[in-house]
């Protein structure tokens, strides 16, 4: 049974929370497979919110939950969850990748040292180690998930990563890392996770043709680290070519794509957003959205879908469907916008581009289509507003891609399926 990938179609916060868990009632295991504690889940069950940051969303619905190779991996954050959810009285079903790299508290201090010396030109991370973690895996300095369950191994590492950490420490004058504790710290949390970690990558190829698995990505392809808005982007491979480097599973193990994008744009942090909406429209979307990061608990930018930037997204992952979410909170609006194309130097342009330079410079060229009220709450495609239904047959068209999912409120139940 080949498998389902959902991935982020815009900057991420689309809503894959709610959707991966959805679709997660239909599969054998969901599976995580990049970034880590700078992403943020929330599913609403019955009027009670869970946010996750490392914990995939499959969870809550009892299903084998699985952390590949390419996440990088807070074990405090991770205990954390693990307490919050056995809090509520659920069963964890959970593996953890032994080759999955170790976020250090050194990698937590260096992300923030780095951020406070660009000043303006920050890239705004989540400061929660994300970046030089991925940093350390590639330059061979990494500690992973399997070195905190062999002391010798974990101590021989240390051994070799901390004078080099050491010597930049003081470079940024940040406070020397006591090596005794640190060491002893993350044997313990070894100790604490050892029966969660394991090979994931032997277990996922052996009921890959079995079992229905379901891969969940974090953050989204815009703020992919080779396809995104770069230098404002996140430290790994949101889209689909990253679970194949994220889990060891094939690439032709995976049959299905469902890409998931919210009926219009946000985004947090720094970088350029063509179809950002600064006045009154920006703050109706971001107030009636709720756009508020799970991770960070900053603020949104909001403004109307791109179409260049869905279309761009849609391509490099090959989606076969889309799920549409936050419909509802288009409601009330006498008009919707669609970006369809950017007006660069005089000149309409229909691709998204590479250089950041000529991305602030883009300016959207809107189609306009009278506004609906009523979506909100609507379970069944021919109850919602007519001019909302025709908002959305206009995304699929335009984008070629059939939309299978809309998302009409924060409930798992709040959810049409097309």
């Amino acid at each position: 049974m080949p498998g389902i990938a959902i991935v982020g179609l815009q900057w991420g916060d689309e809503g894959k929370g709610k959707i991966t868990d959805y679709f997660a009632a239909g599969v054998d295991c969901v599976v995580r497979y990049q970034g880590g504690n700078n992403a943020g889940h929330t599913v609403v069950i019955k009027d009670k919110k869970y946010k996750f940051h490392l914990m995939p969303s499959g969870v809550l619905q009892g299903k084998k939950v699985v952390i590949g190779n390419g996440v990088v991996v807070d074990p405090e954050v991770l205990l954390n969850e693990i307490d919050m959810l056995k809090g509520n009285g659920l069963e964890i079903d959970l593996m953890v990748s032994d080759r999955a790299n170790v976020i250090m508290p050194y990698h937590r201090m260096l992300d923030g040292a780095e951020e406070n010396l660009l000043g303006n030109k920050k890239i705004g991370t989540t400061k929660r180690g994300i970046g030089p973690c991925y940093s350390d895996k590639i330059a061979r300095h990494g500690i992973r998930m399997g070195d905190l369950l062999n002391e010798e191994e974990l101590k021989e590492k240390l051994e070799r990563v901390l004078p080099i950490k050491q010597k930049i420490m003081e470079l940024y004058r940040l406070e020397k890392i006591d090596e005794k504790k640190l060491f002893e710290t993350y044997l313990e949390y070894g100790r604490k996770l050892q029966k969660y970690i394991g090979d994931t990558i032997y277990y996922l190829n052996s009921i890959i043709d079995e079992k229905r698995v379901l891969f969940e990505g974090a953050q989204g392809t815009l703020l992919d680290i080779d396809y995104g808005t770069y230098p404002f982007v996140t430290s790994s491979n949101p889209v689909t070519g990253g679970i194949c480097t994220g889990t060891g599973v094939p690439p032709k193990k995976i049959e299905r794509v469902i890409g998931v994008a919210k009926a219009y744009t946000t985004r947090v942090g720094m970088g350029p957003m063509p179809t950002e909406e600064r006045g009154k429209i920006g703050e109706y979307l971001a107030e009636k959205g709720g756009e508020i990061g799970t991770t960070t608990g900053r603020k949104r930018r909001c403004g109307w879908i791109d179409m260049v930037a869905l279309k761009y997204a849609c391509m490099i992952n090959g989606v076969d469907e889309i799920a549409l979410t936050k419909l509802d909170v288009l409601d009330g609006l006498e008009e919707v916008k669609i970006c369809v194309a950017y007006e660069y130097e005089g000149k309409e342009i229909a691709r998204f581009p590479s250089s950041l330079l000529t991305l602030e410079k883009c300016k959207p060229v809107y189609e306009t289509m009278p506004g609906w009220d009523g979506a909100r709450g609507k379970k069944k495609y021919e109850e919602l507003p007519e001019n909302a239904k025709k908002y959305v047959e206009y995304i699929s068209d335009h984008l070629g891609v059939e939309i299978s999912v809309v998302s009409t409120g924060a409930k798992r139940e709040e959810t049409i399926v097309l």
